[in-house]
């Protein structure tokens, strides 16, 4: 699957990781920036995508669609499509740019929006990563977990770069009956969600 990225969605890629470290290093306000995942993250959740069981596939958090683009990467491997969400309408616009580019039309969905309000109407998921505004994490894990399929997988970015914040919401989901979880010290820290 990683082997053969096609030509144009690796060079998006790279134009991807390269305008995210630009905007670092400017110190660009949060909300605007890309904050996308690190490629050893995208690797890792599209292992995980290409790895769970028949189902909807789902991102919270499209940004500028670089996480949705490995992500495809096992959407096309097993027959799926990817449903993104994204609540930024520049940000929307960067990702159908990227989305075009990298020949991904027909696997991947945008709805521009907050989620929450669409998670509710998302029925047999099999895989949903978690990437949004770390206030929203448990609201949109409450909604997600009861549609996911069993054995189904939620991965939510950012656990151990935004511990402070992220703390207690983790350890309710470790004790959580629904799932067997674990954090993962990859990128900025990755809670793997299993739907029991």
């Amino acid at each position: 699957m990683f082997k053969d990225i096609p030509r144009a969605m690796r060079g998006r890629m790279e134009y991807l990781e390269k305008m995210d470290g630009r905007e670092r290093e400017e110190g660009m306000e949060r909300f605007r920036r890309l904050r996308q995942i690190p490629p050893e993250t995208g690797r890792f959740i599209a292992l995980l995508c290409a790895s769970a069981p028949p189902g909807a596939c789902l991102e919270i958090g499209t940004s500028g669609g670089y996480s949705g683009m490995w992500l495809s990467l096992a959407c096309r491997e097993t027959g799926r499509t990817l449903t993104t969400f994204e609540v930024s309408e520049a940000k929307v616009e960067i990702a159908r740019e990227t989305f075009e580019m990298a020949g991904l039309k027909d696997i991947v969905e945008i709805v521009e929006g907050d989620a929450r309000e669409h998670l509710a109407d998302c029925k047999d998921v099999a895989f949903c990563f978690l990437d949004a505004e770390k206030e929203s994490y448990e609201e949109c894990f409450e909604l997600v977990v009861p549609n996911l399929v069993k054995g189904g997988i939620l991965v939510a970015d950012n656990v151990i770069s935004h511990e402070k914040i992220l703390k207690p919401w983790v350890a309710k989901v470790l004790e959580d009956r629904r799932v067997d979880a674990v954090v993962v010290p990859i990128g900025r820290g990755e809670l793997v969600c299993r739907r029991i």
